[in-house]
């Protein structure tokens, strides 16, 4: 059987508590999110583990779980370096 694709962008703004959610999707959706991302520029970072912790635990809007913030720091810290 064949994975479903997962996509979340995330963001952090100064003075947030924690780096929040912007979208997320599956199959379509996500391709859709990866689309954007790469035609605005956005760096496109592929890590599947966090991808399925955030599915399963965040929606947009939402702030990230603490359990996932050593993941989406290095992530938005590789992102910076490379923009």
């Amino acid at each position: 059987m064949r994975k479903r694709k997962l996509a979340s962008a995330i963001g952090y703004s100064p003075g947030d508590p924690a780096p929040a959610v912007l979208a997320s999707g599956r199959g379509r959706e996500a391709e859709h999110i990866i689309a954007i991302a790469e035609q605005t520029g956005v760096a496109v970072v592929e890590d599947a583990a966090l991808a399925a912790l955030l599915d399963s635990s965040a929606k947009p809007g939402d702030f990230i779980p603490p359990w996932c913030w050593e993941a989406a720091a290095k992530i938005l810290v590789f992102v910076t370096k490379v923009q």
